[in-house]
């Protein structure tokens, strides 16, 4: 409806113009970024950047900070997000990237990250939660680890924000990414970066252009959100953004969390029990998200995905789901891949059920 709202009544740009539809266009932006600040408990809504996805976030992030000579961290349960930018500043800077393991779970110890913090170490790169088996990592562990080295703290959010409650603060994020089409329920095309104060005096934009303010100089303004948002804002899907976090902070993120907790046990308990289904991840189900990653024998992944849909209506994902290097702890990777179930606040204990039943016939 917000969308809808937004395209059918006012459609302009926002802080383009004086008249009114172009006023109603940042008002919508203005609310949607202090909804967002207020949900990640940030303390100023100007460091919240919209991006055009989780991905182009991350390259903000990772791009706009790392130089030649720097050392960077992150870790084997990466997504390609991270994994490919961090290559590019391999490539064309010369940055050293250091991959620390994960466990056959998709967990990481924090330990592990201590130990590979060098005196050039700018940057440590982190998801929050694993897009493939769930994994929550040692986030508040890592946060301490960073404050103590003076290294920048990026978390990839994707997986957890909207999942689980989450504080800037206590995490001790410089920097806290995430698309807006998933936990937070927002539409296709639309991301955030949250940047801490006086981190930005040190993040370099890395796209230039039109922002409706300082227009009389060639260079990028160096305050924010403009210094980063160059260009005309996706306001139709910041619309639905704000109002996807509205529908959240109604219903209660501890609540959609735990509801999400019951439902994965459900689930996993009914896949354990199949002859020839192989579970990843961590066993306790307080310990991830909702994200259940499995193979099944005799099967390719994608083979089992395309029966699971054609044949019962369930979607799921198969794949290495563009995170190559967990799939190599797991063991999955020349298997290619593994079979993903995602479940969200709006999936029920008949969806489950109905999930199970399938697996079972297949195998």
């Amino acid at each position: 409806m917000a969308v809808d709202r937004y395209l059918r009544n006012v459609g302009a740009a926002a802080g383009r113009g004086a008249y009114a539809a172009a006023g109603e266009s940042k008002r919508v932006v203005d609310t949607a970024r202090l909804a967002v600040s207020r949900f990640i408990g940030a303390a100023d809504p100007s460091h919240i950047v919209f991006t055009a996805n989780g991905s182009d976030a991350l390259n903000l992030a990772i791009h706009g900070l790392l130089r030649p000579g720097d050392h960077a961290i992150c870790t084997a349960a990466e997504h390609n997000s991270v994994l490919r930018p961090l290559r590019a500043c391999q490539d064309i800077l010369g940055v050293e990237v250091t991959y620390v393991p994960c466990d056959a779970s998709g967990l990481v110890c924090a330990e592990d990250i201590r130990r590979a913090l060098r005196s050039t170490t700018r940057l440590v790169a982190m998801l929050h939660a694993s897009n493939v088996t769930g994994a929550v990592q040692p986030v508040v562990e890592v946060g301490n680890i960073c404050r103590e080295s003076n290294s920048f703290y990026l978390i990839d959010a994707a997986q957890s924000l909207g999942q689980i409650p989450i504080s800037v603060e206590s995490l001790q994020a410089d920097l806290l990414s995430a698309p807006g089409h998933k936990g937070l329920l927002g539409p296709l095309g639309t991301g955030l970066l949250y940047i801490r104060p006086g981190v930005e005096t040190h993040l370099r934009s890395i796209r230039q252009g039109g922002t409706g303010s300082s227009s009389e100089s060639e260079l990028q303004p160096d305050s924010l959100p403009d210094k980063y948002e160059a260009g005309n804002l996706n306001v139709a899907g910041i619309a639905g953004l704000a109002a996807g976090i509205e529908w959240l902070e109604a219903q209660g993120v501890r609540a959609i969390s735990e509801r999400e907790r019951m439902l994965k046990e459900r689930l996993t308990a009914g896949l354990a029990a199949i002859d020839g289904v192989v579970l990843y991840g961590p066993s306790d189900a307080a310990a991830s998200v909702g994200v259940v990653s499995i193979t099944i024998e005799g099967y390719d992944p994608q083979e089992a995905a395309a029966a699971l849909d054609s044949a019962f209506g369930v979607q799921v994902r198969a794949g290495l789901h563009c995170a190559p290097r967990i799939h190599g702890a797991m063991g999955t990777i020349d298997r290619g891949g593994t079979v993903r179930f995602s479940i969200g606040p709006f999936n029920t204990a008949d969806d489950v059920d109905a999930a199970i039943r399938a697996v079972q016939e297949i195998a």
